[in-house]
């Protein structure tokens, strides 16, 4: 017992003795300090004393579209621990293999009379139109990050996909790569439109300081050739890149981490090296890329401040103060590392 006090004591920020005040009702123990061990108790899976056990803090619904993802667990962490922090102790809804969609997560949700729910790279509009409908009736505090659908009535915070891009894109310019190719996720998919947008500025903008010159077959609407849309996984980067090398692309963008590594993957199948033969970048700066083989260029999300301000806008709604529904986004930062190189001489 005296090391579960101790881990307790450790996640509430107190001495072992306030714990076990709190936990023997004494007096004098500030509510905030109080909540926060109990909130402890909570996490660590402790039972609270018989008299304590009805005082629970908030439940906080976190929707996720999958785990597979290493970015998605990684932003839930972040969002989980800022939660904590707040005492409100988040349900982690997550799609199953046999596809459990939103709509049922969202109708558990409700039943349990959550205080909030935070969507993470899904949409709000997927619960359901019954769903959103009593959502909106209840008036119940939502925040939407990277969601994968437009959602302009609700607070969302949002990497800026369109930035990401032009990072991406500036980097294997200046390494002397033409023929670029686009690895998105599904057609719709919001995120992978403004990722789609930003590219095909690029490309126009590209061709028009190169005088007119169709640079291959990239130039004027050439670029649409080197633009692949896919699932959201190894697999799926594979089977773009395989086309889009086909089509002599000497470097890829990929919407995410998982995407790139696909790719490379790929690209050795075709007897091929990277970067030598095709650089690739990835997105997300999720675990473990900077120990891949090559480590994996990317373009990195700030995920700790972007669950930071999610976190922040539910308190807010929580608290019953208005907060505004435009977008807020967050700038990206291109990691450079060994997946990217010179373009090969022709």
């Amino acid at each position: 017992m005296p090391r579960r006090l101790s881990d307790v004591a450790a996640f509430a920020g107190v001495s072992v003795a306030t714990v076990s005040r709190v936990l023997h009702d004494k007096p004098g123990i500030a509510q905030a300090t109080r909540d926060s061990v109990l909130t402890a108790l909570d996490v660590f899976g402790y039972e609270r004393p018989q008299k304590l056990r009805n005082e629970r803090a908030p439940l906080i619904g976190l929707v996720l579209p999958e785990l597979q993802n290493p970015i998605f667990p990684a932003m839930a962490e972040l969002v989980v621990t800022e939660l904590i922090r707040h005492n409100l102790l988040p349900v982690l809804c997550t799609r199953t293999a046999d596809g459990l969609p939103e709509a049922h997560y969202v109708e558990m949700l409700l039943a349990q009379n959550v205080g909030g729910i935070v969507f993470i790279g899904s949409s709000y509009a997927d619960a359901g139109a019954a769903q959103v409908k009593v959502l909106r009736a209840r008036k119940l505090p939502i925040v939407l990050i990277n969601a994968a659908d437009e959602n302009l009535d609700v607070p969302r915070v949002c990497v800026d996909d369109g930035v990401a891009v032009r990072q991406a894109l500036g980097h294997l310019r200046a390494l002397g790569h033409e023929r670029i190719g686009l690895i998105l996720g599904p057609v719709g998919h919001v995120p992978s439109a403004r990722k789609l947008a930003a590219y095909a500025a690029h490309a126009e903008e590209h061709a028009e300081e190169q005088g007119g010159k169709q640079g291959g077959k990239q130039g004027g609407l050439g670029w649409r050739a080197l633009v692949a849309h896919t699932i959201f996984s190894m697999e799926g980067g594979a089977t773009a890149a395989m086309r889009l090398v086909g089509e002599g692309a000497t470097a890829l963008v990929c919407a995410s981490d998982a995407l790139a590594l696909g790719a490379i993957r790929a690209v050795r199948k075709l007897g091929l090296k990277v970067p030598a033969d095709v650089s690739v970048v990835g997105f997300d700066d999720s675990s473990l890329m900077s120990l891949t083989d090559p480590p994996l260029t990317t373009v990195r999300q700030p995920i700790a401040a972007m669950g930071g301000a999610a976190v922040a806008a539910l308190m807010s709604q929580i608290n019953g103060h208005v907060v505004p529904v435009d977008e807020v986004l967050f700038d990206p930062e291109l990691i450079v590392r060994g997946s990217t190189g010179m373009c090969p001489a022709p």
